[in-house]
């Protein structure tokens, strides 16, 4: 299902970017003036509406004799993702619906799910979004290729371990420079003041589940908090994942 999906990613992104490049010959049929590079919203069009990876327009543009404005095209994707960090924060702080218990618990998790994801599949792992409801978190984080269920239940114990360990949240307020350096995870560091809050999760076995930039809220403690279930792991968009799991109780 997977590999049938990005078939046709490609299939209609290549559709496309030949309707794109038969536009510019029309359009110099018309006006004498040739068009030698894709704009980079065009080429972010590509990408944000069907999907298709910058790298594919990139190389089918060299084989058309066409360049593509990656330095557009990076602004585009910078700009997109600026709107959607702040629709998601008009919601509530980090995509939750509210600040009860349940959401504020679900909001926790999420950060023991980016540790988990990170530990099993690699440091290139990355929040891309989220939204929290009082039933369940819906995350999504950038990895390229489907995640197995070996790996899926590698990071539920690992959400789970954390639990179990009665772990506790401690926020701590430091100059950003610092946080950066010293290896804390975060994401839009640019968008946060001088002074940034970290939060950092600790089991009474002495583990640290989690240090990572953000504005909270979040629970004291895992006791209580239940069981962490995954209950499904999807394609987000193009080398974007989304997990959907409960706590069970």
């Amino acid at each position: 299902m997977e590999e049938g999906r990005f078939g046709k990613t490609l299939k209609d992104g290549i559709k496309e970017f030949e309707k794109l490049v038969r536009g510019f010959a029309i359009a110099f049929e018309r006006s004498g003036q040739k068009v030698t590079t894709i704009s980079g919203e065009k080429a972010f069009r590509l990408y944000d509406t069907y999907g298709f990876p910058i790298e594919m327009t990139e190389e089918l543009a060299r084989e058309a004799g066409l360049s593509v404005d990656k330095t557009g095209f990076n602004e585009a994707f910078q700009k997109h993702q600026e709107l959607s960090r702040t629709a998601s924060e008009g919601k509530f702080k980090g995509g939750l619906a509210d600040s009860g218990t349940e959401t504020t618990e679900l909001h926790t998790a999420t950060h023991l799910l980016l540790a988990g994801l990170r530990k099993v599949l690699g440091d290139h792992v990355m929040q891309a979004g989220s939204n929290i409801t009082t039933e369940r978190l819906r995350f999504d984080f950038t990895h390229g290729e489907k995640v197995t269920p070996e790996q899926l239940k590698a990071v539920e114990d690992y959400v789970n371990d954390a639990i179990r360990a009665d772990a506790t949240m401690v926020m701590k307020e430091v100059p950003k420079e610092e946080a950066k350096s010293s290896g804390v995870v975060g994401s839009f560091w640019e968008k946060y003041p001088d002074i940034v809050k970290v939060y950092t999760m600790t089991g009474s076995n002495g583990v640290i589940y989690t240090r990572e930039l953000c504005g909270g809220p979040h629970i004291e403690t895992t006791t209580g908090m239940g069981i962490f279930k995954i209950q499904k792991e999807e394609a987000s968009g193009a080398g974007v994942r989304r997990i959907k799991a409960v706590l069970v109780k």
